[in-house]
């Protein structure tokens, strides 16, 4: 019993930092991802900010983050634009499903910048 009582404790602290860590790397991936293919959308011919934000939210909804921004520079693609850039933040505290201790007030911040196709 003295033995359960000292190593549980210890026990259940590693097991939810290793459970919480993994979670952020989890969310630090699908940021990622949800960047690039949120970008590629936008630098297609006809590509819009529109159809780059909606495959960047769709791609974290995947995961169920439920609170995070998405931005796209410029917010209206011509055909004259150069570059597209997607931006995701996503806010630690409203997205662990362990009481956060290891990673509060922290975000995970993400941004890629591709150049559009047939751009010169």
């Amino acid at each position: 019993m003295l033995e359960f009582a000292v190593v549980a404790p210890l026990l259940f602290l590693c097991f939810f930092a290793a459970f919480e860590f993994c979670r952020v790397a989890m969310i630090r991936h699908t940021a990622d991802n949800a960047v690039y293919e949120g970008c590629r959308k936008a630098i297609i011919p006809g590509g819009t900010s529109r159809e780059a934000t909606n495959e960047t939210r769709r791609i974290m909804n995947t995961l169920g983050i439920t609170d995070f921004n998405i931005s796209v520079s410029p917010p209206h693609i011509q055909p004259t634009t150069r570059e597209v850039t997607v931006r995701v933040e996503v806010p630690l505290n409203q997205n662990s499903f362990v009481p956060n201790q290891f990673v509060a007030g922290k975000d995970i911040v993400r941004e890629l910048t591709l150049y559009r196709e047939g751009s010169q």
